[in-house]
């Protein structure tokens, strides 16, 4: 008789939040200036250039579907390619082998640029219902529809390689949004949190999660628009990594803390 409650005592230990997930320390290095009009969908570095991409909402005229260069002084955008936004909403980007994939929301499509010229050699389509976070480990893209399911597509052909469901204590994390992948680890946002978690891309099981309510509180102290925290890029050559938000004002670098 006891043995069989055990299992029903972990799940329920496991439902009222015991769980064992590692939090993950950072600390704040600096920050700068983020566009409050840019509707993030996107973050990354590549060739020590942080890319943002953004969404056009119909609610907020401000807003518009491109990517570019960050430009650190000001938070501004320099504009390397822009997409209809009364056709597309912009979501995640990845760089891949000198090329520039670039997902959108409802339509099942996405775009294929030279990672050089930004000129638009291709385009494609992918299994999900909707688009949302997009990143690479090198060979295969991977990215986020918004459920707690993540797809592996190989970039020559877009077939699916593989899918992982992310779970935390067997319970399955959803609405999994903007995507980095940080040594062999998949860091994702959870949309309408604070929370980023670290993914083992192996069995999909969260073995970390990071708490940046207090980056979130500042942003909305100094810009009442800002809404969620969306957008992780991480730069290979010092460790460092950057996040902000929709409408934040402010680009925070922070480092992990071992």
């Amino acid at each position: 008789m006891e043995n069989k409650l055990i299992p029903i005592l972990i799940i329920a230990l496991t439902l009222s939040g015991c769980n064992t997930t590692p939090v993950i320390d950072y600390v704040c290095i600096n920050s700068y200036p983020h566009d409050t009009a840019s509707f993030t969908e996107g973050f990354l570095i590549d060739n020590g250039k942080l890319y943002e991409s953004t969404g056009g909402v119909s609610i907020y005229p401000q807003t518009r579907s491109l990517f570019g260069v960050v430009d650190m002084t000001t938070g501004k955008i320099d504009v390397k390619v822009e997409i209809d936004k009364t056709k597309y909403f912009g979501e995640g980007i990845t760089f891949l082998k000198g090329k520039v994939y670039q997902l959108t929301y409802k339509t099942k499509v996405g775009f294929i640029y030279n990672a050089i010229t930004f000129k638009k050699i291709g385009k494609f389509t992918f299994p999900s219902n909707e688009g949302w976070g997009l990143t690479t480990d090198g060979t295969n893209l991977i990215m986020s529809d918004g459920t707690n399911r993540l797809t592996y597509l190989d970039p020559d052909n877009f077939r699916v390689i593989k899918t992982i469901s992310v779970t935390e204590d067997i319970i399955v994390r959803d609405k999994l949004n903007e995507l980095e992948y940080i040594n062999d680890y998949i860091y994702a946002n959870i949309w309408n949190t604070n929370e980023i978690i670290k993914i083992n891309p192996d069995n999909g099981d969260i073995v970390g999660k990071l708490d940046l309510s207090s980056l979130a509180l500042e942003a909305k102290k100094i810009y009442p628009g800002s809404l969620e925290l969306n957008g992780i890029a991480y730069d290979s050559l010092t460790h460092n990594v950057f996040v902000t938000g929709k409408f934040w004002p402010r680009i925070y670098k922070i480092k992990f803390r071992k």
